[in-house]
């Protein structure tokens, strides 16, 4: 599949060490150019993923880790959808000095390729919208996600298609199903980026803790 060039100045699908995804981001961030270009391109991956989690989320007040926040966009929509209760986490200290001041109770800059220092069984769900993509967040990390979501919580994703099976997306999530650890709740195409040709699976499943 060809990679498409979403990159603002340097091809996104190029970046491979985490030093330079965190300074790709870090230099989109200046201006509010990354929220522009999302605004711009139409980027629906938050909308379509708070949307269907929407439907099968038992409570509003449910405590919900938002992995790869960003610049909140998907805070944003939390919080438009009556959800009041978030932390975030991202890579790029820029795109969090970026978010607007109260919508998450808890921010914090963090490598989600490496262990996530939270307890287990602390979140009713987990979000992770554009994260999982060229050069970013490995299939390991949903490991990390069902240890910090408690017992029947939700998790809720998007993966780049160009990079679901070629980075072994596919494997890690038939994994955790084969082993008891979660149960799928939906999986489809989502439109994502769709003006400028890029899809993504938008995946939600729930947690078991036996």
């Amino acid at each position: 599949m060809a990679q498409k060039d979403i990159g603002h100045k340097v091809p996104i699908h190029t970046l491979s060490r985490t030093a330079d995804v965190r300074d790709f981001y870090d230099d989109w961030a200046d201006k509010d150019q990354y929220n522009q270009d999302m605004h711009d391109w139409n980027y629906t991956g938050p909308l379509e993923t708070v949307t269907a989690f929407e439907e099968h989320a038992a409570s509003k007040d449910m405590l919900i880790f938002d992995a790869g926040c960003g610049t909140g966009l998907v805070g944003k929509e939390l919080k438009r959808q009556g959800f009041n209760a978030f932390h975030g986490a991202d890579l790029s200290q820029k795109l969090l000095d970026s978010i607007p001041n109260g919508l998450y109770q808890q921010l914090e800059k963090v490598d989600l390729n490496m262990p996530i220092k939270c307890d287990d069984n602390v979140y009713g769900a987990v979000m992770c919208v554009g994260t999982f993509t060229f050069g970013h967040v490995k299939p390991p990390a949903l490991d990390e996600f069902v240890r910090i979501t408690k017992d029947e919580g939700l998790i809720c994703f998007t993966i780049n298609e160009a990079i679901y099976k070629e980075y072994g997306f596919d494997k890690k999530i038939a994994e955790l199903e084969m082993k008891g650890q979660w149960t799928r709740v939906a999986f489809f195409k989502s439109d994502y980026i769709a003006s400028k040709d890029v899809g993504a699976w938008l995946g939600l499943y729930k947690v078991i803790k036996v």
